[in-house]
């Protein structure tokens, strides 16, 4: 008996399960091969804000389709990812929330009370984005995914904006 085709495309029954396939056999991994002439996109970081918008679609697409072409011509290619760039937006978020939901503002806290509030941000919306992000499909190494405030990050951040300033 053959299984008729449907009358539209429902991405929702396809593309989820596809995308784990090629995460779990590591299709995106970015492993060395002396071999491959290496090529590498840094994927400028979302903010942890709750939500994708268009610019990070056009943006997550075209970092995609470069990759993936790289690929194809046999490079070792790798679309390493990250959250956050700096904390602003971030911290412009929780602000927010402590401000309309508190009452408070992050000086009431202090330094380390309103890093955790970040962190605790980030853990709860963090991934919503890579999420929605694998959702568009983008073929990162997730594996390796960076937020700026980690460890060894937060020094890389720290040490270029005080060089550029």
């Amino acid at each position: 008996m053959r299984k008729e085709l449907p009358k539209v495309y429902d991405p929702r029954e396809v593309e989820g399960r596809i995308y784990t396939q090629w995460e779990e056999n590591k299709c995106f991994a970015g492993v060395r091969d002396a071999k491959k002439k290496p090529y590498t996109i840094v994927m400028p970081p979302p903010n942890v804000t709750g939500q994708l918008h268009m610019g990070h679609a056009m943006d997550s697409t075209l970092q995609d389709i470069l990759t993936r072409f790289k690929r194809m011509q046999g490079y070792e290619a790798l679309w390493l990812p990250g959250t956050d760039h700096a904390g602003i937006a971030t911290q412009i978020k929780v602000e927010e929330n402590l401000r309309v939901n508190e009452g408070l503002t992050r000086y009431d806290l202090g330094r380390e009370k309103f890093l955790d509030r970040v962190w605790d941000w980030k853990n709860q919306y963090g991934n919503r984005i890579v999420e929605q992000q694998k959702k568009m499909g983008a073929s990162c190494d997730w594996d390796r995914a960076r937020f700026t405030m980690d460890e060894g990050c937060s020094k890389a951040v720290r040490e270029t904006f005080c060089n550029l300033y």
